[in-house]
């Protein structure tokens, strides 16, 4: 099975453009618009707001070059 998905080529530039509008970063804008798009199934789940912070956290991580090879992070979960 393929998935095609055609994106726009002033994609970024609405994005800016939007972002700048809200004066907000672009990352921001993206993973609040992505957040959106999911409903909690449980009341249970992580709140949005959690697992948005999470996910500022991660992306300045690897803007820093604090990054791990996946096998580094699986030691000691099987345990």
């Amino acid at each position: 099975m393929q998935i095609t998905i055609q994106i726009p080529d002033d994609l970024q530039q609405k994005l800016t453009q939007r972002a700048s509008q809200l004066n907000i970063p672009l990352e921001t804008l993206i993973l609040e618009s992505l957040a959106d798009l999911v409903e909690p199934s449980d009341p249970d789940d992580t709140p949005k707001a959690v697992v948005l912070e999470s996910l500022r956290v991660s992306l300045e991580d690897v803007k820093a070059g604090r990054v791990y090879p996946i096998e580094d992070l699986w030691n000691g979960i099987d345990e």
